[in-house]
């Protein structure tokens, strides 16, 4: 018999979890990891495509080349290079002596207007790093701790049991106390769930996490907006007419009123402008599909944990609508499963659970570690008949 409660106390205290304190749950991911490929994504690819503007325009020189007239020197034509690349204004005749203006600034501002697009895409990240963060690390730090404690509380009474068990002459008194404590519920964890269900009627993460992707999606459809009203109209536009005469040459008889102009970084601009439009376009039913986790319970994860005695109350309630602080608290805790180590002990025990014969006597963690101890789950037949021959 010693040897054999020695075992179940060496079982039992390897069950338990060790207590972590101090620099504990540093890697506490604070984004979800879609929200992390959304993130690197809108903002990284962005300032890639500005970065390979940039190096085209300083390896190839002007991004324009003009057909300059063949009396004109060589400063004559670096000047009429610079001049058409600044104004960038293409003068289309329509009647003879009339022409209409059309501008191709969109050329010359496409690594400005990358970096734009960059900023405003991370301005959703700084909202929820500022705005959500904190809180969420408090709340998750809070929950972990107390899941861990409530399954060490839960090996802990089974050790207590063992004890009772084993110093106990009359089997009688510990079957009553175990029926007692298990009746009037003296396992709860008031504190944990009274928390989880205080979150359930807060919307303040909840409604930062939908301002964030709503963000993200506001600004996809401004950058669709920018490229179909300013890209899509030059897209196609190889060469244009400039006109130099201006400011101290507008009286030159010798120059040429329309110079032509060919844009050499016009598969460039057409390469940046295709690739921003597939990539965004991927990110959008990403970003929905974000969306739409707050519309379903993820139970799962409460599921295992109604391994713990009394640990109910969420079950029953999670009838409503999933749209609160709540919610987004259980993604992130499934985000963060690596540093919840009771969840691995539990699942393993449910699994278990599954398997054994006596299913019909195990509900909670510590039947079935009472089981593992070498303890019966219920109450042995001889001892409940000899409850009923003695009050008939």
């Amino acid at each position: 018999m010693s040897l054999a409660h020695a075992a179940a106390e060496y079982m039992l205290s390897d069950a338990l979890l060790p207590d972590r304190r101090g620099p504990r749950l540093k890697g506490l991911r604070l984004e979800l990891p879609l929200d992390r490929i959304v993130k690197f994504v809108a903002v990284g690819f962005p300032l890639l495509l500005m970065s390979l503007a940039f190096a085209q325009e300083f390896s190839s020189g002007s991004p324009i080349s003009c057909f300059s007239p063949s009396n004109f020197s060589a400063r004559q034509a670096a000047y009429v290079d610079s001049s058409c690349w600044d104004s960038l204004v293409h003068h289309q005749q329509e009647e003879p002596g009339r022409y209409q203006l059309k501008s191709l600034w969109p050329h010359k501002a496409l690594p400005y207007s990358l970096l734009a697009l960059a900023v405003a895409m991370y301005l959703p990240v700084l909202l929820w790093q500022y705005a959500a963060a904190p809180a969420l690390s408090s709340d998750l730090l809070f929950i972990i701790s107390e899941l861990d404690k409530s399954y060490n509380r839960s090996i802990r009474l089974v050790q207590h049991m063992v004890k009772i068990r084993h110093k106990s002459s009359d089997p009688h008194v510990f079957w009553d106390e175990l029926d007692k404590a298990r009746t009037e519920r003296y396992f709860e964890f008031p504190l944990l769930e009274r928390y989880l269900a205080c979150k359930q009627r807060s919307h303040s993460l909840v409604a930062t996490y939908l301002l964030r992707n709503s963000l993200w999606l506001l600004f996809t459809s401004a950058t669709y907006l920018y490229l179909g009203h300013f890209h899509l109209d030059i897209f196609f536009q190889k060469e244009f007419s400039c006109s130099v005469k201006t400011e101290l040459l507008s009286n030159e008889t010798d120059i040429p009123d329309l110079i032509t102009c060919r844009l050499t970084s016009l598969s460039v601009f057409q390469i940046v402008s295709l690739s921003i439009i597939a990539t965004y376009t991927l990110l959008v039913p990403v970003i929905i599909y974000n969306l739409t986790r707050l519309c379903r319970w993820d139970k799962r994860l409460l599921s295992i944990y109604e391994m713990l005695p009394a640990f109910d109350l969420l079950s029953r309630k999670m009838l409503g609508c999933p749209i609160n602080d709540l919610n987004v608290i259980l993604l992130f805790l499934r985000a963060n499963i690596s540093e919840l180590i009771s969840f691995s002990w539990l699942s393993v025990l449910c699994v278990l659970k599954d398997t054994t014969i006596q299913k019909h006597n195990i509900d909670t963690v510590v039947d079935f570690m009472t089981l593992l101890a070498g303890l019966e789950p219920s109450k042995p037949k001889h001892l409940t008949r000899q409850v009923s021959d003695e009050n008939p």
